[in-house]
């Protein structure tokens, strides 16, 4: 069983995060968590790349030194599982705020879908969404858009080097995707109905992979801490 040496030395743990909590609060938990289980006053921990609320899936959690590596993990390729709705659009691109607009999806054949994930493919401008953590003047732009203040966005360039649907089930389209870091999904979804000549926003994400660490490999945050209080 782990000690508080290892974990002051630095582990690095997989934990697979649960639907909505966000990152910062699992960093917390298990922060304090490992605090309490071996009555340490203070040690780092940090996560290597935010998931949203509305996303579970695979959270790296560094602790102690292996802190300083973050920035690898976070660099590494992603890839995501999920479902775009087609023919609305929400201001978030996902479930965090209600369908603002629908569109006609008539014209939407099978073929379509699987054709249009060709112009994904490769380096492209992505716009991340307004209701993101994106700092802009100093302010992240959910702040901007909670305000409801216009704000200018910049595009960053991507890299999308898998783009797959698994199933398509009526409007609601599954997918896999593998992409560089900086990538938003909701982005994507949203681009994704607008190359359509519809709408399209995200209903589920799952963090499947980040570099060679896997989710199946991962823990809930209920089996770690059972392993932590029973050590």
């Amino acid at each position: 069983m782990k000690t508080a040496e290892d974990y002051l030395a630095g582990q690095v743990l997989l934990i697979d995060k649960p639907l909505n909590w966000t990152s910062f609060q699992a960093v917390n938990k298990l922060r304090w968590e490992i605090r309490q289980a071996f009555n340490i006053k203070k040690i780092k921990v940090g996560h290597a790349g935010t998931l949203d609320p509305l996303a579970t899936g695979l959270l790296i959690i560094c602790t102690g030194k292996k802190t300083k590596e973050i920035n690898t993990f976070q660099a590494q390729v992603k890839e995501y599982t999920g479902t775009i709705v087609l023919g609305s659009t929400t201001p978030s691109f996902d479930l965090e705020t209600e369908i603002n607009e629908t569109f006609p999806t008539e014209h939407i054949t099978k073929e379509l879908i699987h054709d249009t994930t060709k112009q994904f493919i490769g380096e492209i401008e992505q716009y991340p969404p307004v209701f993101s953590a994106v700092k802009k003047d100093g302010k992240r732009l959910y702040e901007f858009a909670r305000a409801g203040q216009e704000v200018e966005i910049k595009p960053r360039t991507i890299h999308i080097s898998e783009f797959e649907i698994t199933s398509i089930n009526n409007l609601k389209v599954n997918f896999r995707v593998v992409c560089s870091k900086g990538t938003y999904i909701r982005s994507l979804a949203n681009d994704f109905g607008k190359a359509l000549n519809s709408g399209g926003h995200l209903s589920a994400l799952r963090r499947t992979k980040i570099g060679d660490f896997k989710v199946e490999n991962g823990v809930s945050i209920e089996g770690f801490l059972n392993e932590l209080n029973h050590k």
